[in-house]
Order: C-alpha cells, then structure tokens, then sequence
C-alpha cells in the first residue's frame, strides 16, 4: 500500500529548526535504513555529534528525536543511520520517507562522542552495536582523527550479517574516500561480528575483548592500555552501562567535553 506523501505545507521553519528535503534512502533490511537530507550552508558540526531530526507530530507540533550524523563533516548532504521502530512515534513514519520528502532538522548539533572529549592517546576504538555506529561513520571518514591516533578501530555488533550496515565500505577500508590519504586508510581497522549467524567474527564485543579478537588487527597491545587507547562507545543503553563498567574497572576514566577522558559514551537515543 503506497504511503501518503509528506505534505511540506505542515512544515514551520523556526529559531531551532529548519526545513530540508530527503535526497537518498537506502534500506538495508527490514528494520535499519539510511537517508540523506540537503545540508543547509550555515549548518556546522563535529564529527561524531547529534542534531534533532523529525517529522510534524499529530497535533501539528514538531516530533523530533536525537540521530547521530553518519557522514563526514565536509559533505554537502547529511546522513543519517535509523531502525524500524514499527509502534515508535517518529520511526513508524520515517521509515515511508521517499527521496523529495520535507523532513525537520535542528540547527544545534551536539554530543560528547568528538574527539574533544578524550585525550590525546596511539589507539582509538569505536565500540558500536546496531545503529550506534551511525556517529563512528562520520568519525572514521574524517581526516583529523588520523592526525590524532596511530590506529583507528571501528567495531559493529549485530544480531544478522545483514545488519552491518557500509560492511562494503568499511571493508575496502574507505576506497574512494576524497579526503583520506593512503596511509590514513591503511591503519583504519573493521571489526564486525555477529551474534546470531555464522560468521568470521562471532561473539558479543566483550567476549572479543576478553578472549584477544578484538585486537588481533591491530600492531600494539592485545588488551587495552588506558594510558594509551581511547574508547568510545554508542550503542543501547545496557551496552554502554556494561562497557562503561568494564572500562572502569580496567583503570580508565570517562571524558566530557569540558574535561577530556579516557572514554567517553553518548546518551542520547533514537526512538
């Protein structure tokens, strides 16, 4: 059955929110989808912050929820990464969007997931599970973060093979990337693994960072040196509580954009 149409007459630009127009939409299974917006000029962000994005709620009010931006800061679209949420107030309709759609998109991104917010170190690990990769996607692409660490590591946890979503790129460690030199591409490393399928890699992230996998990759210590890694992590909420607990325990201590980490976490979430 065909969706209605998004009407852009029920859209109010304002101070906080500006309107934009869908420009791609991409879905990689059932429950997860990537779309891209126009990106208005005046529109600034740190790779890794969030901004509020939305639809027109029933009683005519905005209904906005918090999405990490997926593409690198020097794009001239934004992208973002979303699941299916088929009861979820703004996911129920998002995921209809088609290419030419109005959609809202805030004017403030924010968040604690940049690398202002830990201090200097040689590894950098991104632990990600579902669409909390979204932010690590902008990360990775941006050429800074190689001028900060020696290694770069991007880790996705899923249920399904087929939810790693930019498996491809991330694989091809970044190929065609306008900005990123050779040797950046080289020391990005892709660790995915899946709980529920055969696969390479299996296992929850904390199993692979108990047993070693996680690190097999990488040129330095096979476990982490909280003098020397940073982490950070986005995923759901008992994800990050866990990780959160295990790197403390490990001697490392959580960042904030007014006093830099160890580790930082994000907490805002898509619903």
């Amino acid at each position: 059955m065909n969706q209605p149409v998004i009407d852009r007459a029920q859209f109010t630009e304002s101070g906080a929110l500006s309107v934009e127009t869908i420009t791609y939409v991409h879905h990689w299974t059932e429950g997860l989808f990537t779309f891209k917006m126009t990106r208005p000029a005046s529109f600034r962000f740190r790779s890794g912050e969030f901004v509020m994005i939305g639809l027109p709620g029933d009683n005519g009010k905005p209904l906005l929820r918090a999405y990490s931006v997926a593409s690198p800061s020097y794009e001239e679209e934004l992208e973002f990464l979303s699941i299916k949420v088929q009861d979820g107030p703004l996911t129920s309709r998002l995921q209809h969007i088609q290419v030419g759609d109005p959609i809202y998109l805030g004017k403030k991104p924010t968040g604690t997931l940049v690398t202002d917010a830990l201090l200097p170190g040689k590894r950098l690990f991104m632990l990600s599970t579902g669409t909390g990769l979204a932010p690590f996607m902008s990360l990775v692409r941006d050429p800074e973060v190689y001028g900060m660490f020696e290694e770069v590591i991007v880790v996705h946890g899923v249920r399904h093979v087929a939810e790693l979503a930019y498996r491809a790129l991330l694989e091809s460690k970044l190929e065609g990337d306008p900005l990123l030199e050779d040797e950046d591409r080289a020391r990005m490393i892709y660790v995915p693994t899946v709980t529920r399928e055969d696969f390479h890699t299996t296992g929850r992230i904390q199993t692979l960072i108990d047993d070693g996998r996680l690190f097999a990759q990488s040129k330095g210590p096979q476990h982490f040196v909280p003098e020397e890694d940073r982490v950070m992590l986005c995923g759901s909420m008992a994800m990050i509580k866990d990780h959160a607990a295990d790197l403390e325990a490990r001697g490392f201590t959580e960042g904030s954009n007014s006093m830099p980490g160890q580790f930082v976490i994000e907490r805002a979430f898509v619903g």
